[in-house]
């Protein structure tokens, strides 16, 4: 999936669910906790035709099969599974053809698309490039209600759909059923990247209007895809049964099917011991234990995925797709770098993820060719002097002798912190980032009084509930490192929902028309890092290691920067 936590990503979003990252397409070894770790799972052992095998995930999905729709990045792993796009993303970030390939126009804004004839729907339909245009349309209908709008957003025409003034998006040309020319409105670097490449079964929808497409049967309960597994069976909050797909268009995979399968982190260690799980991302907390077992191997990546603080500037204004900055509580700058001076994370990266993780002052991660060198930014290292110069300065002071700093008004000032709920790790470090602005006088409570279901949290952060006056949350960027999707001020995931001409101004720099020079293009998100440091428009924590613990039964697996998932139609099983 494509950045949000699109799967992005992301989804979506958030938390040590996501999926992540190895630098430049490198691994990195974990000997002593489960053996040295590869890029690809050892092959070892005789392959079996056939066999089932287990994928786990510690959350249950939100039950959403069309990537247009889902935030959940379990929903995004099942969709790995059962779908592809028209190009997807190697080794080395790059964006490659799957099953189209493409010529770019001499001015750089028409894409000439030719999909490979004779791939088969999970249904038996064939797929054309209709079905592409049909999700392209989907995302910039009216009455489109899901968060990905912005990958249809530069295609030329596409506002003027959504807005009901065309009957068409002028930018898309259907030449023969398996050519398609896109054409941009503006000229610039990232197009391709920020283009939906996720074609929908058209025929499997009709009937069924826009409005109601995210609640229909085919999304949600008998969902049809293009990937080497179908969908079988949906258990509500337990699992999701995938089968193999025979017409698959790379080949009959050798699996006979796949079970995602929900479970308690506690019982992690156990089952992977009892051989009932085959794969699963693990949380540091749990790596020696499972690291130790005799039938595990331990892929540890880093890279592209990231923790931060929001804060809230606002809410959104959903009629106008528009962030509308009517919160002034962080609008001081020296308020904000204040609480993170006063946050010590390499102690919570020690306590809370077994020193898994690295700091970040920007959220752009080092894996990328964009980052801003350490030298160019302001590292906040842990300063609770500095912290309490800086409240002071701003005018935030403890008038009534409580131990606990006033508005510049004179007015109470509270801080309602937000964390979803989780393994014993998460409730620690909500408690110590909440005591640590205690510390420095800034007063801050727990939003609710306790940490909060995982998918009423997401739909608090959508709907700009009060309570969440800051919130922790994660990011997994996909393969460019474009940040318009979650910083952009008007930006569907911009859940701070602050308003800044100046940042925007920085990130369109990035894709330009001169950011076609790579140098140039470097500079610019070098620029707008140094922006985002200074004023610190969320408070970046740190840079997420990712741990994934494979069966030895299982062969195959290969992770990069984004996924374990890679090719699940070659895995196999040796018993």
């Amino acid at each position: 999936m494509k950045k949000t936590s699109l799967w992005a990503i992301a989804l979506l979003l958030v938390m040590s669910m996501f999926l992540a990252a190895c630098s430049g397409g490198q691994t990195t070894s974990n000997e002593g906790e489960g053996g040295e770790k590869e890029g690809t799972s050892g092959e070892t052992g005789e392959a079996k035709e056939g066999g089932i095998v287990t994928f786990a995930v510690d959350t249950a999905p939100e039950g959403i099969f069309e990537g247009a729709f889902s935030g959940s990045a379990v929903d995004g792993n099942i969709q790995e599974f059962m779908t592809e796009g028209v190009y997807k993303v190697n080794d080395e970030l790059k964006y490659v053809p799957n099953f189209a390939e493409w010529e770019i126009s001499e001015d750089n804004l028409t894409y000439t698309f030719k999909f490979k004839e004779g791939i088969k729907w999970h249904n038996g339909e064939e797929l054309t490039v209709e079905d592409w245009k049909f999700a392209l349309e989907v995302l910039a209908d009216p009455d489109y209600n899901g968060p990905r709008y912005n990958y249809v957003s530069g295609v030329k025409g596409a506002k003027e759909y959504k807005e009901g003034k065309a009957d068409s998006i002028s930018g898309i040309e259907v030449v023969d059923p398996y050519t398609i020319k896109i054409t941009f409105a503006e000229k610039k670097v990232n197009n391709l990247e920020s283009l939906w490449s996720t074609p929908m079964p058209k025929k499997e929808y009709e009937g069924i209007a826009i409005k109601d497409l995210a609640e229909s049967d085919p999304v949600r309960k008998n969902p049809v895809g293009l990937g080497p597994f179908k969908v079988k069976k949906v258990q509500s909050g337990e699992y999701v049964e995938l089968e193999r797909f025979d017409d698959y268009w790379q080949g009959k995979p050798k699996l006979d099917g796949v079970i995602v399968k929900v479970i308690d982190p506690s019982l992690t260690a156990g089952a992977f011991e009892k051989g009932e799980i085959d794969l699963m991302g693990i949380r540091p907390a749990d790596l020696k234990q499972i690291g130790n077992l005799d039938n595990v191997t331990i892929e540890e990546t880093n890279g592209v995925a990231y923790s931060y603080i929001g804060l809230r500037f606002g809410t959104r204004d959903k009629a106008t797709a528009k962030s509308v900055q009517d919160n002034p509580k962080f609008e001081s700058k020296e308020l904000r770098q204040a609480l993170l001076y006063a946050i010590d994370r390499p102690a919570l990266i020690k306590a809370f993820l077994a020193g898994k993780a690295k700091v970040a002052n920007t959220v752009i991660p080092t894996a990328f060719w964009a980052t801003a060198p350490e030298s160019e930014l302001n590292e906040y290292k842990y300063d609770p002097k500095k912290a309490k110069e800086l409240l002071a300065e701003a005018g935030y002071k403890d008038t009534n002798g409580d131990g606990f700093v006033e508005d510049p008004d004179g007015k109470e000032f509270k801080i309602s912190f937000g964390h979803y709920a989780g393994p014993s790790e998460f409730e620690g470090r909500a408690k110590a980032i909440i005591q640590s602005w205690n510390d420095i006088g800034v007063k801050t409570e727990l939003a609710t009084g306790q940490l909060i279901e995982f998918n009423l949290y997401n739909e608090m952060k959508d709907n700009d509930d009060k309570s969440l006056d800051a919130f922790f949350g994660s990011w997994f960027t996909g393969a460019d490192p474009d940040p318009e999707a979650l910083w952009g001020s008007h930006a569907e995931w911009n859940y701070g929902r602050y308003v800044d001409e100046e940042n925007d101004k920085l990130i369109k720099a990035t894709a330009s028309d001169a950011a076609f020079d790579e140098e140039v293009r470097k500079q610019g998100f070098i620029d707008w890092q140094k922006y985002f440091n200074e004023n610190l428009l969320a408070l970046p924590l740190w840079e997420n290691m990712d741990l994934y613990a494979v069966n030895k039964r299982l062969q195959g697996v290969h992770v990069n920067a984004l996924t374990p998932l890679n090719d699940s139609y070659k895995w196999y099983v040796t018993e």
